[in-house]
């Protein structure tokens, strides 16, 4: 009896890890299909006059993938570019950075996803460790890069371009 009580707890606890939407890198957790992203597709810049002007383009997910570009621009040169993917694999969503089109790119796993955010991380580079972006109000996008949970990085507001 005691041993089915302890595996009812169990059980419970992991459902609700995982109804969480939380992942712990490297291990399996919720299936979510790459059309949940699909409010990331488009065009982004950051705001026209800052020093720093930064744009990134999404496509839509087809063929398990969406692909991106983005670029830093500061007194008429641009000084940073990065090729992106973020693919559906059997294992898991990963956003995949390719800054200044270096390769092999550095992979991220999805480890959490709402309707208004995802989570991408990898502890074991350097920096950054987790990438996120959030959807905010009148189609803002808020793009933030992090060593991880407790710490601070770069963040970005975006507007759609053209608007």
């Amino acid at each position: 009896m005691l041993h089915l009580l302890r595996s009812l707890k169990l059980a419970a606890f992991v459902a609700f890890a995982l109804g969480s939407g939380s992942v712990v890198y490297g291990q399996p957790g919720p299936v979510h299909s790459l059309s949940e992203l699909a409010w990331l597709a488009g065009d982004w810049q950051t705001a026209a006059g800052a020093e720093r002007q930064v744009d990134e383009h999404w496509t839509a997910p087809l063929g398990g993938a969406m692909l991106g570009t983005s670029r830093t621009v500061a007194d008429g040169k641009m000084l940073e570019f990065e090729y992106l993917r973020i693919v559906q694999q059997e294992d898991g969503i990963y956003y995949v950075a390719h800054p200044n089109a270096r390769t092999p790119g550095t992979r991220f796993k999805l480890t959490r996803l709402t309707a208004n955010q995802v989570v991408f991380e990898n502890p074991q580079h350097d920096f950054p460790k987790r990438i996120t972006y959030s959807r905010g109000e009148g189609g803002s996008l808020t793009a933030t890069v992090d060593g991880g949970e407790g710490t601070s990085g770069p963040t970005f507001g975006f507007q759609r371009m053209g608007k």
